[in-house]
């Protein structure tokens, strides 16, 4: 049993799975996103976000720390030149995991995309296209407004309806029609007959 073993050791040593995945986390830099299994996905995400995390504070030190995991000098010139730039005001959650739907055809095993989130084009257009979407209002139909509550009788609501100022529009309204306050129970053909 696994019980509270939090790290998956993908079926290697040690020194084989940093070695993985130092050099996953290269290319996630260098290429913004790899296709890969699910599980070295998940790995890789606890392995570069701490990374990321650092690569916002440019230090000497920052950069040593970094380049002592990564082991890579073009990606880090990139990782703390056009990346850092990017997820400079983002809190957290620098990278994305997309299933795939299809499996690798050797072992069948689920495959799955990791990107860096701010390097992703096409999902960026989208949201800034519903945010610029959203800034209209939506309108209620309901024509009472606050004035009209739920507990009231017709004929009382139909005085309250009428009480409540006409709305104010560049269409005339059209005339208003006499109306006849029905008491309970009674039918429309029967006031007809009381007048």
């Amino acid at each position: 049993m696994r019980h509270g073993k939090k790290i998956n050791h993908l079926g290697r040593t040690t020194a084989h799975r940093h070695a993985m995945l130092s050099n996953m986390a290269s290319s996630l830099i260098l290429h913004k996103r790899v296709t890969t299994t699910v599980a070295k996905a998940k790995a890789l995400r606890q392995y570069i976000e701490p990374l990321l995390t650092k690569a916002k504070d440019d230090t000497t030190h920052s950069r040593r720390t970094v380049f002592a995991t990564l082991q890579n000098k073009e990606s880090l010139k990139e990782l703390y030149g056009e990346v850092a730039g990017r997820i400079a005001n983002r809190p957290g959650g620098y990278t994305r995991i997309l299933k795939l739907s299809a499996t690798r055809a050797g072992d069948n095993a689920d495959m799955c995309i990791i990107e860096l989130v701010d390097f992703n084009e096409t999902l960026l257009e989208a949201k800034t296209a519903s945010e610029a979407k959203t800034t209209t209002t939506r309108r209620s139909r309901r024509r009472g407004g606050k004035n009209e509550t739920a507990g009231n009788e017709a004929g009382t609501s139909a005085a309250v309806v009428a009480d409540a100022p006409a709305a104010t529009t560049t269409e005339s309204a059209p005339a208003d029609t006499a109306t006849d306050t029905l008491t309970n129970g009674e039918t429309r053909e029967e006031a007809e007959k009381a007048e």
